[in-house]
C-alpha cells in the first residue's frame, strides 16, 4: 500500500507540472472538432513509435510520417555487425507495417518548417499542413567541430555512429587490417547518442581481434574522464581481453583535437597517434530539420517543456528522441521509443482539448562485451523543473561483482529486448 500511495503522489506531482506546462499549448477548440493533422518527422524508434501510437489512440487522426529512407537501420546491436557477429540485414526494418496501421508514410526529406503557416516543406517541393508537428530527427554529426574531420574524412576514418554503410565500412577495414595493427577509437565529450556504446564497441572489436588478429591492440582516446559503468567495462576487459584495450582519459591527454585523414593520424594536446584503423566519433547535435524549424538553440540541441515535449522556442511543435535536451533522460533507443508513445498520448489529449497525463520515460541500455556476457543500466524519468529527472528508486545498474549466470541472463534479455522493441515499432 505504501508503494501505491507513493506512485499516486508522483502522478499528482507530474499532473501539476503538466497543467502548468500546457497552459501555452492548448489547442484551439476547432482542433478538437475535426480530424486533426499530425506530422511526425523522423522514422527512428521515437518517431515511428509516436506515429503508430497516435493511430492506436485515435484512428480519426491524420498521421503522416516523413522519413526519406525506405529502410530503417537500427543502431542497437550494430556493434555486433562491426565485430562480425551478425549481418547488417539483421538491423534493417521496413515501414510497411506502419503504413498498414493507417499512417501515411512519405519517403521524402523534410527541408523546411513554417511554424506560422504550420507547413512542412519536402525535398520534392510539396508541402504538408499540420495542426501539431512532432520532430524526431535523431542526431547529426558535427563535421565542423573537429578540425580535419568532414564527410570526406569519414570515408577514410569511419564514425559508424549512424548505422548502415559506415557500420559495414568499419567492419571491412578491420577485416583488411594486418595482424599487429592498432585500432584507435576517438570518443567525444557528452552529450552524444548512447554514452556507453563506444566502450561496448571497443569490447566487441577486441573480441574480433582476439580471434582473428591476436597481436593487434585497441586504443581509446577519450574526451571524458569517467565513463558509464566504468568498473564493469574495465573488469570485463581484464577478464576477456587482457592487454588488448588501453584507454587514455581526458585528464591523461586523451581528447582528440584534430585528425589527419591522409595519414590516419589522431592528434591530442599531448601527442599524435597513428592508426591502422581509425574510428572517429565526432561531437553531435540535433538532426538538421530541428535547426531549420527553429527548435534548436545555440547548443545544437532542442529545449523542451518536459511535461509535454513542447518546444520552448516554436509553438505547436514537440521534440522527442535524441534531439532534445533531456537532463537525466538518456539518448537511447529505448528512451526514444518510450518518449514517442508518451508524446502520442500528450498530442492526442491536446488536440482533444484535455489536459494530458505527465510522461514517465523508461530507459534501458544493454552492453554486450562478449558472447553470453552483458550488463545493463536502466531508470524511469519524469519532469522535474525544466528537464527530466530520474524517479527516486527506479535506477538499476548491474552489480560489479556477479556470477557468470547473471551476465548470461542479461545477454539473453538484451536479445529479447531488441526483438521486442523492433516488433513493437516496425512490426
Amino acid at each position: 500500500m505504501d508503494s501505491l500511495r507513493l506512485m499516486a503522489t508522483r502522478r499528482n506531482v507530474v499532473r501539476g507540472l503538466a497543467t502548468t506546462a500546457i497552459s501555452s499549448v492548448l489547442p484551439c477548440p476547432s482542433f478538437a472538432q475535426s480530424a486533426a493533422r499530425v506530422v511526425v518527422i523522423g522514422g527512428g524508434f521515437g518517431g515511428a513509435s509516436c506515429a503508430r501510437a497516435l493511430r492506436k489512440i485515435d484512428s480519426r487522426l491524420q498521421v503522416t510520417l516523413v522519413e526519406p529512407n525506405r529502410v530503417f537501420t537500427a543502431c542497437p546491436f550494430s556493434n555486433e555487425v562491426i565485430a562480425g557477429l551478425r549481418e547488417i540485414e539483421a538491423q534493417q526494418f521496413s515501414y510497411d507495417k506502419i503504413a498498414a496501421s493507417g499512417v501515411t508514410v512519405v519517403a521524402q526529406a523534410a527541408t523546411k518548417v513554417d511554424p506560422q503557416k504550420r507547413m512542412v516543406g519536402l525535398a520534392d517541393g510539396t508541402a504538408l499542413p499540420y495542426d501539431r508537428l512532432v520532430l524526431a530527427p535523431g542526431i547529426d554529426l558535427r563535421f565542423d567541430a573537429l578540425p580535419g574531420y568532414d564527410e570526406a574524412a569519414a570515408a577514410k576514418m569511419p564514425h559508424a555512429w549512424k548505422a548502415g554503410e559506415q557500420t559495414v565500412l568499419l567492419r571491412r577495414q578491420l577485416e583488411a587490417m594486418e595482424d599487429g595493427g592498432v585500432v584507435v577509437l576517438a570518443v567525444p565529450a557528452t552529450p552524444y547518442r548512447c554514452p556507453p556504446a563506444p566502450y561496448e564497441r571497443a569490447s566487441l572489436i577486441a573480441l574480433y581481434l582476439k580471434a582473428k588478429k591476436p597481436r593487434s591492440k585497441i586504443l581509446i582516446l577519450d574526451a571524458k574522464d569517467a565513463i558509464p559503468q566504468q568498473r564493469l567495462f574495465e573488469n570485463a576487459w581484464k577478464q576477456f581481453y587482457p592487454g588488448m584495450i588501453e584507454r587514455i582519459a581526458l585528464s591523461e591527454g586523451g581528447r582528440v583535437v584534430s585528425v589527419e585523414p591522409a595519414t590516419n593520424t589522431l592528434i591530442t594536446d599531448f601527442g599524435n597517434y597513428n592508426a591502422q584503423v581509425a574510428n572517429v566519433i565526432p561531437p553531435q547535435k540535433a538532426g538538421r530539420i530541428a535547426t531549420l524549424a527553429g527548435a534548436a538553440d545555440k547548443t545544437g540541441w532542442c529545449p523542451i517543456e518536459p511535461a509535454t515535449f513542447a518546444s520552448t522556442l516554436v509553438p505547436n511543435i514537440h521534440v522527442i528522441g535524441d534531439a532534445f535536451i533531456g537532463g537525466a533522460a538518456p539518448k537511447s533507443a529505448s528512451a526514444a521509443s518510450s518518449e514517442g508513445k508518451a508524446c502520442a498520448g500528450i498530442v492526442a489529449a491536446l488536440i482533444a482539448g484535455t489536459a494530458p497525463e505527465g510522461p514517465t520515460i523508461e530507459g534501458t541500455c544493454y552492453n554486450t562485451v562478449a558472447p553470453g556476457y552483458a550488463f545493463s543500466m536502466s531508470g524511469n524519468y519524469q519532469p522535474r523543473d525544466d528537464l527530466f529527472g530520474e524517479v527516486v528508486g527506479s535506477g538499476f545498474t548491474s552489480p560489479v561483482h556477479a556470477e557468470s549466470g547473471l551476465r548470461k541472463d542479461e545477454a539473453d534479455r538484451a536479445q529479447s529486448w531488441f526483438k521486442k522493441i523492433t516488433v513493437e515499432t516496425f512490426g
